[in-house]
């Protein structure tokens, strides 16, 4: 399927995955591998920490009632922020370093897509750049959600149903982007977590011209 003609911004990683798939365990190893390597860098995530993605936060945990298609809105705003707001990932990406989000806008077109429709999510994140390589890590809802169950507290979107949903809504949208200037490379998180990382460093690693496996 044909996506818009938008650019593609070297050196940029995005994790992505269900609840429970392990993307953040991941961001935070490799973010120690890439200081042991000397690659100047910044790790990230949305909803970011600003004002717009602790709303959005404040959303997910049900302390903020507001409509599906508010949300949406709210995950674009914070990331319009995190793209082209000062420090953001433009900037740190313009002074050289690789930027390494656990999330972007494949989690609206997924998460979003299933509570309001396709329709608006994309129109939000349509005309948000490429990151050069996209971790998906595939992982069994069942598995997934068995990690979930054990944390404190969840989110509203953490329930098995919706997540299974949510995993078959992640595949579309990575056939949709096959065909763009788009990596994308499969994770395995169902494997122990040194195996995993050794899936992403290897992946991060190839995109970046350094070794990480160290």
């Amino acid at each position: 399927m044909e996506t818009n003609p938008v650019p593609t911004l070297k050196r940029f990683v995005v994790l992505e995955g269900v609840d429970g798939a392990g993307t953040t365990t991941q961001l935070r190893r490799l973010g120690e591998a890439l200081g042991r390597a000397g690659v100047p860098h910044w790790t990230t995530c949305e909803p970011t920490g600003m004002p717009t993605g602790r709303l959005v936060r404040q959303v997910l945990k049900g302390e903020v009632d507001a409509r599906p298609e508010t949300l949406a809105r709210l995950y674009s705003a914070d990331r319009h922020e995190h793209l082209y707001g000062p420090g953001g990932v433009l900037e740190r990406l313009g002074r050289g370093e690789a930027v390494v989000s656990d999330r972007y806008f494949f989690s609206s077109l997924a998460y979003q897509g299933m509570t309001c429709g396709p329709e608006l999510p994309r129109l939000l994140n349509g005309d948000f750049p490429l990151p050069e390589l996209l971790l998906y890590f595939d992982l069994d809802t069942e598995v997934s959600m068995a990690r979930v169950e054990t944390r404190a507290e969840r989110d509203i979107f953490e329930h098995r149903a919706f997540q299974e949903r949510v995993r078959g809504a992640y595949e579309e949208v990575l056939a949709e982007y096959s065909g763009s200037p788009l990596r994308i490379a499969r994770i395995d998180a169902s494997l122990p977590v040194e195996e995993v990382f050794g899936a992403v460093a290897a992946a991060v690693g190839s995109v970046l011209g350094v070794d990480l496996t160290d």
